[in-house]
């Protein structure tokens, strides 16, 4: 059996973790575009999120990841216990996130349900794919902001609402959906149509709704796009 290898090495990112919520159990960040959630195997894929951040705040660890393209709100655990009890409110789907995004396209219907499972494709690593028969469950919902051109090309804003947790689910069900994120490099949108111009990946973690692990308090994030 072959060894999967990751050959991917990620640019320098010069922006910073932006830092919008912090006490003695937890913070919410703003993370850049073009930054690892964690360090990779490689030594060159040292700079991630939680390098930086347990320089800062030793103990720390991710709850979730956001995709290398992707930026966005981002919760952290300072301790382990705060961490399980995190990560037991992702795995209870107690905590909502919504998404914005940018379209390739006009999309036809305001807003919608994909509904398809989704699985690991091993041939073409670190590609998902859609499958009936392997897949696991996977829904999201979208609904159109605006419809707009950008350099006389059409777009169309959505708000994103990943009912399941899978990978690069909300970039392969837009694909499916015949509408690709723009600058995503792995489900079509990467090259803006009709230029040379490749964009980052036109998805932003905007809203995230969680419960205070100590205090019980209602936790409602909101980071607007930078796009």
């Amino acid at each position: 059996m072959s060894t999967i290898v990751d050959t991917f090495i990620a640019p320098p990112c010069h922006e910073q973790i932006e830092i919008l919520h912090q006490d003695a159990h937890l913070l919410i960040i703003n993370k850049p575009s073009g930054l690892l959630s964690l360090s990779g195997k490689n030594p060159q894929n040292l700079d991630s999120v939680h390098y930086r951040l347990v320089q800062q705040f030793p103990g720390c660890t991710l709850v979730h990841r956001l995709d290398f393209g992707t930026s966005g709100l981002m919760v952290i655990a300072r301790s382990k216990e705060i961490n399980a009890a995190l990560c037991q409110q992702f795995s209870q789907r107690a905590v909502s996130k919504a998404y914005s995004a940018l379209l390739c396209g006009y999309l036809r219907d305001d807003e919608g349900v994909i509904d398809a499972p989704i699985a690991k494709d091993p041939a073409r690593f670190p590609l998902m794919s859609i499958s009936a028969v392997g897949g696991k469950p996977a829904r999201s919902r979208y609904r159109v902001v605006t419809r707009l051109y950008h350099d006389g090309l059409p777009l169309t804003r959505v708000r994103l609402v990943p009912e399941t947790g899978r990978t690069h689910q909300l970039r392969i069900h837009c694909q499916l959906l015949g509408y690709p994120i723009l600058g995503c490099d792995l489900y079509g949108g990467r090259v803006l149509p009709g230029t040379e111009q490749t964009p980052r990946l036109m998805l932003h973690a905007s809203e995230l709704c969680f419960t205070h692990p100590v205090s019980g308090e209602k936790i409602d994030a909101c980071c607007a796009s930078p796009f």
